[in-house]
């Protein structure tokens, strides 16, 4: 992995924190708290990958890339589940 794909990474990384950091402080969970956490956890699934992909090396395996994805999407499903089953969306 070169330097250059690493520091792309890290940059994508402090974006996407920043956006969900401006979502939070945008008060937008009081008037739709639904969408403002599918917006966050698509955010934290988005980061998962990229640290999962880069820095612990699963894009050099394609097939463990697979598996860790399809296990990182069914936690996030059911985390997003979990909090939006009280709020009745």
């Amino acid at each position: 992995m070169t330097r250059r794909s690493l520091y792309i990474a890290l940059g994508t990384l402090v974006l996407l924190t920043l956006g969900s950091s401006l979502l939070s402080f945008s008060g937008v969970w009081a008037k739709w708290p639904g969408a403002a956490a599918v917006v966050v956890m698509a955010l934290a699934w988005q980061k998962a990958r990229i640290i999962l992909g880069k820095y612990l090396g699963l894009v050099q395996a394609p097939a463990w890339q697979r598996g860790f994805d399809v296990a990182l999407t069914g936690v996030c499903l059911l985390l997003l589940v979990l909090y939006l089953a009280p709020l009745g969306l």
